[in-house]
């Protein structure tokens, strides 16, 4: 640090002070404004202006003082219990802003900062104070315009001064883990490692900030965790006036020295040197109250990821099983290759697609609701094994479990079918759990789950008949109508809802398992062999007419994965397709149109291939015991805030 001459730090004092009360009256009084709230008592707002900025007075001045102050502080607040029109309470704030601004000394600071003087000698002067300054009222948190105002001055101070506040680059030689795993077990209260060999050097964000007269002590937060730092005026010399001045929580700053225990037997860098790095210019959150609505969390992540450690783990783990699969997918032999997001029409799904326009190819255009299609032609062409993991958009409704984009890995197998796709599953999902759970029972909310393999295997059709007992779906005529009706009869006394307007019997059994079944389905489950009606893509089941060879994963209550032995025949297909393009015309939206590009590679051939999604944001939710979806997004779409 650069060491400086008395005079030039009362020049650099006055700097902060005059900088301080300049970005304060040049700026508008609504500025201190916040969501209807007007500070009614300001403390004083240069909170690191020292004493040689403030008039000297007598004891009795300074009593006079304290009482005005209060004075005007109970006048602003009676005004505003009266209603006061913000323009007209303005001067008002100014003139207390003026009074605080002419106290001897800075009476509190947002860190615990305690006088330097001895204790006796504070003892003393708390027993000359007059009636008047005892029972003045305590002062009230600065409002974040003027801390921002405050915090701009300091840096324009360190420019004065010849001192970077956003440096370029740092070298750092230890982490906080780093430290407390090189020093477990070792050095007891009180002790300093007088062995090592050079001086570690760390660098993180003030998350707390505590100085005691010649001494301070910084907690501050690095990627891998929290570390304590002690600043002493003995060693640091005037560079320790400069860290009081200076410093603020949320700063970002670079610390050299040795290592020791505190007396209590804290592990702590003992500084030798500091170093500004990035100066906050906004406070960080309350420590207690902190950043607890959730959407200001969502809205702000960068602040809610720095505040709340279990938001950073969330997305540590949630990078790792991004990770894990292409790792397990590679190593088996599979190609990840990219396919387009811009698609001429949507297919692979059934989904409402977002929509959009090129410009230069005077084109309309879909973002893609799946990665199906241009995969399965990758396997027309000859690659066996293929995989992609990246993003899907669909235009659908936002709740805890959906968002309209979201990440999802799906893969395609040349000669394999559905009974190999939930093998791959379950070894996929059980060691991304190893690898970011540690094992294999994991808690969500209230319940236990277990990804001990094998998992349950139940059809549709099975699962329903458990919950609606006296009637077999199975059983029932998919070309008679009366078996049509029979089945919304029952779906309906069961108490599902919107049968009415259904249009087979595979939709209706399918209704009856997402309102009846879906919700119970705490731990993992395949539901096989669905009707063909909600399944365009699937392969005819080989032994039950009216089925495909299809499954979707479930654990707690949602899905999780979907699979296929995926539908070779073209001509099928094209039936298909021609049905959903129907559907389309009629008014759904999620139905898909005639892909003639598709049809064409499959009249080229396709080999027997097995096909799997699985949604990643969802396992995140599983793995993090995270109960909605935005708690997985680092940056969920919200609307504009109207504030």
């Amino acid at each position: 640090m650069v060491k400086r001459s008395g005079k030039q730090k009362v020049t650099q004092q006055r700097g902060i002070a005059g900088m301080t009360l300049m970005l304060l009256f040049a700026r508008p009084m609504t500025a201190f404004i916040q969501h209807g709230r007007l500070a009614t008592r300001i403390r004083p707002i240069i909170q690191s202006v020292p004493r040689i900025m403030h008039m000297s007075t007598s004891s009795t001045d300074q009593d006079e003082l304290q009482e005005k102050v209060r004075l005007k502080g109970d006048e602003i607040r009676q005004l505003k219990a009266d209603g006061i029109d913000k323009t007209a309470l303005a001067p008002h704030v100014a003139e207390l802003v003026s009074l605080k601004a002419q106290l001897p000394q800075d009476p509190a600071t947002i860190t615990k900062e305690s006088s330097a003087a001895p204790k006796k000698e504070q003892q003393k002067q708390s027993k000359k104070q007059s009636p008047a300054a005892k029972t003045a009222a305590p002062d009230v948190e600065l409002t974040t315009s003027e801390l921002r105002a405050n915090r701009l001055a300091k840096v324009e101070a360190m420019r004065q001064a010849g001192i970077k506040p956003f440096e370029y680059s740092y070298q750092t030689t230890h982490t906080a883990m780093q430290l407390a795993t090189d020093y477990d077990g070792k050095l007891g209260p009180g002790e300093e490692d007088t062995e090592m060999v050079g001086d570690v050097s760390v660098a993180g964000r003030i998350m707390t900030r505590r100085v005691f007269g010649k001494l301070a002590f910084f907690t501050v937060q690095d990627e891998s965790g929290i570390m304590q730092i002690q600043f002493d005026k003995n060693r640091l010399g005037d560079a320790f006036q400069q860290l009081k001045d200076w410093t603020d929580g949320g700063d970002i700053i670079g610390a050299k020295g040795t290592i020791r225990r505190t007396d209590k037997g804290e592990l702590t860098v003992y500084a030798k040197e500091w170093k500004m790095l990035t100066k906050s210019i906004l406070p960080l959150p309350d420590k207690y109250h902190g950043l607890t609505d959730i959407t200001k969390r969502y809205r702000s992540r960068h602040v809610d990821l720095i505040v709340n450690p279990g938001v950073r783990d969330v997305f540590r783990k949630r990078a790792l099983m991004t990770s894990k699969p292409r790792r397990i997918l590679d190593d088996k032999g599979f190609l990840e290759i990219e396919t387009p997001v811009l698609h001429t029409q949507s297919g692979g799904a059934e989904a409402k697609p977002f929509e959009t326009y090129h410009n230069s190819m005077d084109m309309d255009l879909t973002l893609r609701i799946a990665t199906e299609l241009h995969l399965k032609r990758l396997i027309v062409g000859g690659f066996d094994k293929v995989y992609e993991l990246g993003r899907i958009f669909r235009n659908e409704g936002i709740s805890t479990r959906h968002n309209p984009e979201f990440t999802s890995v799906e893969l395609y197998q040349a000669y394999a079918d559905y009974n190999d796709m939930m093998d791959l599953t379950e070894e996929l999902v059980c060691e991304i759990a190893k690898d970011v759970c540690g094992g294999l029972v994991l808690p969500y909310a209230e319940h236990t789950i277990s990804l001990e393999r094998p998992w349950r295997r139940v059809t549709m059709y099975d699962i329903v008949k458990e919950e609606i007992p006296g009637f077999d779906f199975e059983s029932l005529d998919a070309q008679d109508p009366e078996s049509l009706v029979l089945a919304k009869d029952a779906a309906a006394k069961a108490g599902v809802p919107n049968v009415a307007a259904l249009n087979s019997i595979g939709e209706v059994v399918n209704t009856c398992f997402e309102e009846l079944c879906e919700a119970k389905l705490i731990q993992p489950t395949f539901v096989i062999d669905y009707p063909v009606e909600v399944s365009p893509l699937a392969k005819p089941h080989r032994t039950k007419p009216g089925l495909v060879e299809r499954f979707e994963l479930f654990a707690v209550g949602r899905e999780h994965a979907n699979s296929f032995s995926e539908l070779t025949d073209p001509v099928d297909q094209r039936v298909r397709f021609e049905a959903q393009a129907a559907k389309k015309a009629a008014g759904d939206d999620e139905a898909c149109d005639v892909d003639e590009d598709f049809l064409l590679a499959l009249e080229q051939g396709m080999p027997p291939t097995g096909g799997l999604g699985i949604g990643i944001d969802r396992l995140v939710m599983l793995l993090t015991n995270s109960p909605s979806i935005r708690d997985v997004i680092a940056f969920p779409l919200l609307k504009p805030d109207a504030n």
